[in-house]
């Protein structure tokens, strides 16, 4: 029980960490719903983005069936150099995120006849979502990959589960925004605040889980 309830804090930082940031687009997105572009374009596209974010990054989860745990946890220093490289240039990163939201949410006319969720799934509506998503989780990959690596599989279960429900989540308070669109901003300046800290203690509990400092003494030896 232990492990279960350990894990399920790592899944929700893990969750914040990657995915704090997605209402500002969404709320975006769900400001411009019209006849042809719809609020089931958004929630799809961005759950097959995250799924896709979450494909390109289960190599790091059969990478961690191969390669010792002690090696496998020196990634954990990567979340942890993302989140350093965070509190250093926070308005850099920020300009980035609405950029990217800005350039691919022009959504075009269509006709406003009712489509299968096989359709909505084909349409280049909702791959334009899900391209904002892919551009906007570029870091996604460089934490969930040492983090998967890091997991055994019911582990990995638990955390892909909270990651998912907080995508929902965030679909939800999202699509609740865009009645007040100035709140997304607020959020996310305060979010993106606690944003490093939050990976810099995923990247240490990689660390500590896989019991890394146990290389310290090799390490040394090869330095010498």
């Amino acid at each position: 029980m232990t492990w279960l309830i350990s894990t399920f804090i790592i899944g929700i930082s893990a969750a914040f960490a990657t995915t704090f940031d997605d209402n500002l687009y969404l709320t975006a997105f769900f400001g411009k719903v019209n006849r042809s572009f719809r609020p089931k374009h958004i929630v799809i596209g961005e759950f097959l983005g995250f799924t896709a974010l979450v494909f390109a990054s289960l190599p790091g989860f059969f990478g961690g069936l191969i390669i010792p745990t002690t090696w496998i946890g020196l990634l954990g220093l990567l979340p942890v150099a993302i989140g350093i490289s965070n509190l250093i240039s926070r308005e850099q990163q920020e300009e980035t995120v609405q950029a990217v939201s800005v350039d691919l949410t022009s959504p075009t006319q269509s006709g406003r006849q009712k489509k299968s969720l096989l359709a909505t799934i084909r349409d280049p509506q909702t791959y334009r979502v899900s391209a904002v998503t892919i551009a906007n989780g570029g870091n996604n990959i460089g934490i969930y990959v040492p983090l998967f690596a890091s997991s055994n599989l019911p582990s990995l279960g638990v955390i892909l589960c909270v990651c998912y429900l907080t995508v929902g989540v965030w679909c939800f308070l999202s699509y609740n925004l865009t009645s007040n669109p100035l709140m997304a901003p607020v959020l996310t300046r305060y979010g993106r605040k606690i944003f490093p800290f939050v990976l810099i203690y995923l990247g240490l509990s990689i660390l500590i889980k896989s019991e890394t400092y146990r290389l310290l003494p090799s390490l040394a030896m090869l330095s010498h």
